[in-house]
């Protein structure tokens, strides 16, 4: 007996979580229970009066449940939020589909009120009604290498019926639909007679070139569908891979013109023996416009096919699950594994390979359903922010076998008609919302659990007596989840802080370190100054905003400050012969001596026996330094000045020069460190050699006493060389213009010698003229 109740106690003890670990509670800024209750599923509230002491925190009063009792605490004084789930709608289970509306799923509807990080559990339970609908729809590849197998899917129709009546218990619709592909350059001939006549042998009888064409919705009646595909001829394109993504979507999306039932399993088997088109290669044609994922149907034919790209792989996936729609891809052993790869990516899928002539189409139809049918996966859809949903399938009572598929969804396979499975569905909201909701569903089915969620922020505790007067206040405030809430003009842990005149805002702020945490979080503000509680070592806080401790200095060997300082504000303050951010080293220069018996050459400070150098001096002495300018040119005009009395600092040589270099003019050089051979402001080759000496800015120089200057220029030879000069470019000058003038006059007569020689005078007597010889002849004279 008393064995039996030592068993009975242990498990209440476990139950209750007290020999279990419990999670810790990560508290941030808690000035209230509702802060605590959001801080984390394990953080919980004491409403007890008086719990928490003089000075103290109210946010000690938020904590586990086992440190608040630990410390005191009721149990019935604790506020602890617990998650709630309600069933709002749960129809039973149907066991067949005789009925109008069968129920495959359970619940439909609850409702959860949670609390921020604390997850719940609930069961979904799911049957397969047997002789559940199926509506197929058969959409086939109507390009000419498909003319053996329409030839026999046209015999097909009755053993097609016949093998879904035996699965549907005579519950089957069949319809049937055509694609080839866009009918625009490359991927059909848009030549006129070839559009009208796309087969290659003249003879042959085919019908126009088209994308896709709805030929039967869906029916009940074998010899309809006989006839109608008996009706189709062959038709033909250009390319290989075929429209058969655009015909998917539209026979997806035009539910009333195909006629998909509510209730019914829906299939599209797509049949071809090529490759497909999608998103991207419309470009090929200059067809830009993506697909907009709408019913685009008229006279039974896609009016959009050659204005709208292919669908993506993303898209069609997303309007197959939208719309419950399996498709089973019956294709030849050529493109079995492209489309493989494209089930992998449209959920509730499956691949069979058809014979040359589809003369297997029927038992790959009927083994691609059982598959279908017999997986059940459990998921959902968009999910709220901050909400994690993880399924857990628990298959076995249903006959079917679990199988892993992440925690985003549950799936259970060989899932037999009538046999119940169930999964466990847990649900955490991480942070606060109110009427958020997410469906859950089984993939290709109808059935849905609406999950309505709700978050419990907010601690329901307030006063039984409502007074703003309570005597835990002083009189002057009422009591909040054990806290009080001080009326106006009063503040402090009881409201025993009046505050005048003064806002309550700027008194609290007066207590707050650059607009920060009240008091740093490690006090409270009583009346404009703060109160600094007690560190966990049991000393105090300390500063005028509780910014101090001295638990948290730098430590060495494990000893705070080394053993050797106090430590004081977060700073070490060392004890007389040590040092050290942690008074780690005792003090000594004995490291930092150098051969001239300097410390750090007076380039830096010696710390902890090692010498911290000045910016770009490196150790271990700060010798020398690499980062800093070259002296031969920062000196040069202290140089300049000092040896040959020139340069910018002439007048104030000594002044600015003499303290940081000491030199002497020297014939030869005895310091052996770098040659410095600088032009001066006279332009003169000065010759130096520096030596640092100890301290920072601070040089011995050695001036060579002769610098090489350049020979002066020769007056007389510039003033000649110029006069030279102008003479000559004067007299080239002219010769010059003179050339031109040549040039232009010897143009001129030629053209003038031209212009006569074209000129011809006409000959006749000119009336005016008047010879100057008279000739006047003798009457008498005989010529004798």
């Amino acid at each position: 007996m008393d064995l039996c109740l030592l068993f009975i106690l242990f498990m209440l003890m476990n139950r209750n979580g007290l020999c279990q670990q419990e999670e810790g509670c990560s508290k941030t800024v808690i000035n209230s229970c509702n802060d605590c209750i959001r801080s984390g599923p394990s953080c919980v509230w004491c409403k007890q009066l008086n719990f928490t002491k003089q000075g103290e925190q109210e946010a000690a009063r938020c904590d586990t449940q086992a440190q608040l009792i630990e410390r005191g605490c009721k149990l019935d004084e604790i506020i602890s939020p617990e998650n709630n789930v309600s069933t709002v709608k749960k129809d039973p289970l149907s066991d067949s589909s005789s009925q109008q509306e069968p129920v495959q799923l359970s619940p439909q509807k609850i409702s959860l009120n949670l609390r921020p990080g604390l997850p719940i559990k609930f069961s979904v339970s799911f049957k397969r009604a047997e002789g559940y609908p199926v509506d197929l729809y058969y959409l086939m590849d109507l390009s000419n290498s498909m003319k053996d197998d329409l030839e026999n899917v046209k015999g097909l129709g009755q053993a097609l019926f016949t093998t879904l009546n035996d699965i549907t218990k005579g519950n089957a619709q069949i319809g049937f639909g055509a694609f080839v592909d866009k009918t625009v350059l490359p991927y059909t001939n848009t030549n006129k007679k070839k559009l009208q006549k796309p087969c290659n042998v003249k003879e042959e009888e085919c019908q126009p070139a088209f994308g896709y064409r709805h030929v039967l919705g869906l029916t009940p009646n074998a010899n309809e569908f006989t006839n109608k595909v008996k009706e189709q001829l062959i038709s033909g394109n250009l390319d290989s891979p075929e429209g058969s993504l655009d015909a998917i979507m539209q026979a997806a999306v035009c539910g009333d013109k195909i006629g998909w039932r509510n209730s019914s399993t829906r299939l599209i088997v797509l049949t071809t023996d090529a490759g497909f088109h999608m998103a991207g290669d419309g470009k090929l044609a200059g067809i830009l416009e993506p697909n907009d994922e709408h019913c685009h149907m008229g006279g039974n034919l896609y009016v959009k096919s050659n204005e709208m790209d292919y669908p993506s792989v993303g898209q069609l996936a997303a309007q197959l699950e939208k719309n419950n729609i399996q498709p089973i891809f019956a294709v030849t052993q050529n493109v079995k594994t492209v489309f493989e790869q494209l089930s992998k990516m449209i959920p509730k899928s499956e691949v069979g390979v058809l014979t040359n002539n589809s003369d297997n189409v029927v038992g790959l139809i009927k083994n691609a359903y059982n598959k279908l049918s017999s997986k059940v996966t459990l998921t959902h859809d968009n999910l709220p922010d901050n909400v994690r949903v993880v399924y857990t399938p628990k298959c076995g009572d249903g006959g079917g076998e679990q199988k892993s598929a992440g925690e985003s969804q549950g799936v259970c396979e060989n899932v037999k008609p009538g046999k119940e499975i169930h999964f466990d569905v847990t649900v955490t909201a991480d942070s606060c919302m109110k009427d958020q909701s997410f469906i859950i569903r089984p993939l290709g089915i109808k059935d849905t659990l609406t999950v309505t969620l709700n978050t419990k922020c907010e601690c329901q505790c307030e006063d039984s007596s409502g007074s703003s007067s309570h005597p835990h206040c002083n009189g002057k405030g009422k009591v909040t989840c054990g806290i009080c809430s001080c009326n106006s003009s009063f503040v402090g842990q009881f409201c025993e802080c009046s505050i005048g005149d003064k806002d309550e805002r700027s008194l609290r702020a007066s207590c707050q370190k650059d607009n920060g945490t009240e008091c740093e979080g490690r006090g409270d503000c009583v009346c404009g100054r703060c109160q600094c509680h007690n560190s966990e070592s049991g000393k105090s806080y300390h500063g005028d905003f509780c910014e101090c401790d001295d638990d948290h200095c730098e430590k060495f060997l494990n000893k705070l400050c080394g053993g050797n300082g106090k430590c004081n504000c977060g700073k070490c303050k060392c004890n007389p012969g040590y040092e050290g951010s942690a008074c780690q080293c005792k003090v000594s220069e004995e490291g930092c001596h150098t051969h001239n018996n300097t410390v750090c050459f007076g380039r830096g400070k010696c710390k902890c026996n090692r010498c911290e150098c000045n910016e770009g001096y490196l150790r271990p002495r700060c010798q020398t330094c690499l980062g800093c300018a070259d002296p031969c040119q920062t000196k040069l005009t202290c140089i300049e000045c000092l040896g040959f009395d020139s340069g910018p600092l002439k007048k104030n040589c000594s002044v600015a020069c003499s303290p940081s270099i000491y030199h002497e003019m020297v014939d030869q050089f005895t310091i052996s460190d770098k040659l410095c051979r600088v032009k001066d402001t006279e332009s003169c080759w000065i010759k130096f050699k520096l030596d640092q000496l100890v301290g920072k800015d601070n040089y011995k120089a050695e001036i060579l006493k002769q610098r090489d200057c350049p020979e002066p220029p020769s007056v007389i030879a510039i003033i000649g060389g110029s006069i030279a000069s102008v003479a000559l470019i004067g007299i080239l000058v002219l010769m010059l213009v003179k050339l031109l003038l040549y040039m232009k006059d010897l143009k001129e007569f030629k053209k003038f010698e031209n212009e006569k020689k074209k000129g011809r005078w006409a000959d006749a007597d000119n009336p005016l003229f008047k010879n100057a010889t008279t000739t006047v002849a003798n009457p008498t004279f005989t010529g004798e």
